[in-house]
């Protein structure tokens, strides 16, 4: 496509084409949930990174931004999910680029004039520039191209603009990859450390072990003190650093599912629909005007259908009725109104003419039956594109580039896969009269022309109503403390999502929970939240039953969690005592595997880097006291994972001396590359102070 046309449908995603370079350079999908969900600030303000405050303003600019990146690339909708999956990408970038630019000024990185313009136009172009200018096929920049459309900065302002913008994120980019060769090349790895990764990988251990399993003493056995408790959360406090906020909410979903008696009504309407479809004389209005989903009325090719009824629909012949089927949650009623063989895709230029800048309809349409006229007499499209089209691909000669079905208006695709390479057609657009030249056609695939009917199985409104009054019902006499014994009293479910993140789009159970989170972290604990929440598939009631604040968690935070975990520190202590009285006095693992009923298990050929039992699980500890044992000595009990072990090594094969400690290196230096620009990052936001308030406002 040409110049203009890419600077108008994609320069408003560069912002976002930054986002996925930062996100890409510094793996920050892990990092970046900073922040408290609720802070004191003023009504404007999203949150403040390291001091500098994110006003809603130029934020809700940004998220835009990045919704309508979602929805092109999800076709046109997205879900709670994705959208706020696309608000997040937008707060990543914004607490990227403000630390990373303080990070540059401190290092005093810079991108020079020299260097953006060999960025923009010279001898090594950014990837933004190769993206939009480059060719494809032969992996070269358009030069002429860029420096044509620089040139037509001073004439043309929205060009200018956009402009401005694409020279901003090649700056951006530039400086990230700057500072990225910074963090690269302050990485080394020294010849003993290459040496012991290599004996790591490589280095074989033989050894026998005997294990008692948790699972062989019963919970029901084990009695918990808070003492152990206490000592397990004290072992392990570094596994209780919260990152974000979390909230647990317990509700109850009222179905709105379709009753039996919902589902026969609609079957009826259905059979009824068949019948008056089958004898239409509009096929294509009398599906547009009954269908729940509207699928365009053009030529389609297989697999844009639902799978069921696409496996077999493309096997009609012109006439056929398809239909009443259920399938998935909707019936399809399809005429198959024209089939025959069209290509797989179509490569076009043209020259676009707006009527209103030319006197009307009737001009628009004689100038382009004269350019049809030239062009047939062997004109150059590129020289009538330049002059003529109102479009930015004159900048291309009039290219549109190569595109499938669906890409186009309905009027320019017809016209481009109805016609045969070479010919040449004027057609009218919601965007004016085209005299389009069809350059190339690619394959050759059936495709069908069908008129189209689903009709969804939905609750009808007395089942949404009974539903709603239920709910409405159950909030109304639910209290904080008696939420569980009401819900079980009425035979209700009651649901649990929880370590809900205050700018989540989901939450286990429920399909479109945002209203209901942003509530939830506006609630105290114990409080039901105000309103009967409407989800795709029912009304809920909701309570929050816990808050998790950033930082250091609780033992009275985390101890429903750590409950399994210290029931089997409880019962090693049990299988360590039992362990030891049978090394006592033993010769050998034999005799300790007799005295505790089992059989010493062998294993062969195991290395230090992959500590997979087999048949068990991964046993770190296990392992590691493998590698570091004598021959032939017995081990102490040793707390794994799965169960206590006694172990004894048998023998341990050495690889061959390392050959290529240069190759060595270098491998191992780009994974610690790959790890360390995370962990800068991650360093540039432990010494800063994130506050994110978003989920006031989305």
């Amino acid at each position: 496509m040409g110049v203009m046309t890419f600077m108008r449908t994609k320069m408003g995603y560069f912002l976002v084409g930054g986002i996925a370079v930062v996100l890409a350079l510094f793996v920050l999908e892990p990092l970046l949930q900073q922040g408290p969900a609720i802070f004191g600030s003023s009504r404007n303000t999203v949150g403040s990174i390291d001091g500098e405050e994110v006003k809603y303003e130029e934020f809700n600019q940004k998220v835009e931004q990045s919704v309508a990146q979602f929805k092109q690339q999800y076709g046109g909708e997205i879900n709670d999910q994705m959208k706020a999956m696309a608000i997040d990408q937008a707060w990543q970038a914004e607490v990227a680029g403000v630390l990373l630019n303080k990070e540059y000024e401190r290092l005093g990185l810079i991108i020079s004039g020299d260097e953006l313009f060999d960025l923009l136009q010279g001898k090594n172009p950014s990837p933004l520039i190769m993206q939009y200018f480059g060719n494809q096929q032969t992996g070269q920049i358009d030069r002429a191209a860029v420096i044509n459309s620089l040139k037509q900065q001073s004439k043309n302002p929205d060009l200018k603009k956009q402009w401005d913008m694409l020279q901003i994120e090649v700056e951006k980019q530039a400086l990230q990859q700057k500072y990225a060769s910074l963090i690269r090349n302050s990485i080394y790895v020294t010849s003993l450390e290459a040496n012991d990764e290599y004996s790591n990988r490589n280095k074989l251990a033989n050894f026998k072990y005997v294990n008692l399993d948790y699972s062989s003493i019963l919970d029901k056995d084990v009695k918990i003190t808070d003492g152990d408790y206490q000592a397990y959360y004290d072992a392990n406090k570094k596994r209780f650093e919260n990152p974000t906020e979390t909230r647990t909410i317990e509700y109850v979903n009222f179905s709105i599912k379709p009753t039996a008696a919902d589902s026969a009504a609609i079957k009826a309407q259905v059979d009824k629909l068949a019948a008056d479809f089958r004898t239409t004389p509009n096929d294509s209005l009398f599906a547009a005007t009954n269908s729940d989903v509207k699928v365009p009325y053009v030529y389609l090719s297989k697999g844009k259908l639902d799978p069921a009824v696409d496996s077999v629909i493309f096997n009609y012949p012109a006439g056929s009725f398809y239909g009443p089927a259920l399938s998935g949650n909707s019936y399809k009623l399809i005429k198959v109104v024209a089939s025959r063989f069209s290509p797989d895709s179509v490569k076009a230029s043209h020259v676009l003419i707006d009527p209103s800048k030319i006197g009307g309809d009737v001009a628009a349409n004689k100038l382009a039956d004269s350019l049809k006229t030239l062009l047939q007499g062997g004109a150059s499209m590129a020289e009538l594109a330049a002059k003529y089209s109102v479009d930015g691909s004159k900048d291309s000669g009039g290219d549109v580039g190569t595109f499938a079905r669906g890409a186009m208006v309905p009027e320019f695709e017809n016209a481009a896969f109805d016609g045969k390479t070479g010919d040449i057609k004027v057609v009218k657009s919601q965007f004016g009269i085209h005299v389009l030249k069809i350059d190339k056609q690619v394959g050759n695939a059936k495709v069908a022309k069908l008129a189209y009917i689903e009709k969804s199985l939905a609750p009808s409104s007395k089942t949404r109503d009974v539903a709603y009054k239920k709910a409405s019902s159950f909030l109304n006499e639910v209290k904080g403390d008696n939420f569980n014994s009401l819900a079980q009293k009425n035979g209700y479910t009651v649901g649990v999502a929880d370590r809900v993140g205050a700018t989540q789009g989901y939450a286990a159970g429920l399909d479109n929970p945002r209203e209901l989170i942003k509530e939830a972290y506006a609630a105290d604990k114990g409080e039901v939240l105000p309103q009967v929440y409407t989800m795709d598939n029912g009304f809920v009631v909701a309570r929050l039953t816990e808050v998790k604040p950033k930082g250091q968690l609780s033992l009275e935070d985390v101890k429903k969690q750590i409950q399994p975990m210290v029931m089997n520190a409880v019962k090693a202590k049990m299988l360590t005592e039992k362990l030891n009285k049978a090394l006592a006095g033993s010769p050998n693992i034999e005799a300790v595997a007799q005295k505790v009923g089992k059989t010493a298990a062998p294993v062969q050929n195991m290395v230090f880097a992959n500590p997979i039992i087999p048949g068990l699980a991964q046993e770190n500890k296990v392992v590691g006291t493998v590698f570091g044992s004598a021959v032939g000595k017995l081990s102490k009990p040793i707390e794994g994972d799965k169960g206590v072990y006694v172990v004894v090594a048998e023998g341990f094969t050495n690889p061959a001396p390392l050959g290529n400690t240069f190759k060595q290196k270098e491998t191992m230096m780009l994974g610690i590359t790959q790890r360390s620009l995370g962990a800068a990052f991650q360093a540039l936001q432990d010494k800063s102070e994130i506050k994110d308030n978003r989920v006031k406002f989305y």
